[in-house]
């Protein structure tokens, strides 16, 4: 499939069918995910994978929260990507760098939030190019503990959201995408200066 076909056909999808996804789709799918670019090439993300039953139900049971309908509950992968701070303090503290300490407020932005979201939506892109579905949510803080617990996760790695990847039904749930209109170029892109019309 062309790329930017991958990108136009890109949609969260929110109702799935209780249908495997065979082993190598899986790890295509999975290994998307970790060509993300990341700053100073710190790698500071990763990702847990679910496949069997009993992980997915061990996951669902720790989203108090954010609780999900059964019908995105068939999906039968579920990634969570992490994203750990320490691993780009680290880096940046290494001689090539130029820095000399781990202090966070060198950092403009949390780049560690910021690469891991890229390789999330490398895996959301890798779901259509395998013509399946996907859907990205969050998971709030309240729920990180659980999370962490279930699967033991260390302190240092956050989850910014989940990722159910499998085959969609025909009949989807309506969502903001069907009630609003995608924005174009000449609203979202400015040109020279804020001020001027791209192109």
């Amino acid at each position: 499939m062309d790329y930017y076909e991958v990108i136009h056909r890109r949609r969260m999808v929110r109702n799935f069918r209780d249908e495997s996804i065979d082993d190598e789709t899986v790890e295509r799918i999975v290994s998307a995910g970790l060509q993300g670019p990341s700053a100073g090439f710190s790698q500071g993300f990763t990702f847990l994978a679910l496949e069997s039953p009993e992980d997915r139900e061990r996951f669902w049971a720790t989203n108090e929260h954010n609780a999900q309908p059964e019908r995105i509950r068939r999906a039968p992968l579920v990634v969570i990507p992490f994203a750990c701070k320490d691993a780009y303090l680290d880096r940046y503290a290494e001689p090539d760098k130029g820095w000399t300490d781990r202090e966070e407020s060198r950092w403009p932005v949390p780049y560690w939030y910021i690469d891991t979201g890229m390789a999330a939506l490398n895996i959301l892109h890798a779901a259509v190019a395998e013509e399946l579905g996907a859907l990205f949510f969050g998971i709030p803080d309240e729920d990180w503990p659980a999370l962490r617990d279930a699967f033991d996760v260390p302190e240092a790695y956050d989850p910014i959201g989940a990722i159910v990847v499998g085959h969609p039904m025909d009949e989807q749930v309506e969502s903001s995408a069907d009630t609003r209109q995608r924005k174009n170029v000449e609203e979202l892109v400015h040109g020279g200066d804020w001020d001027s019309p791209f192109r």
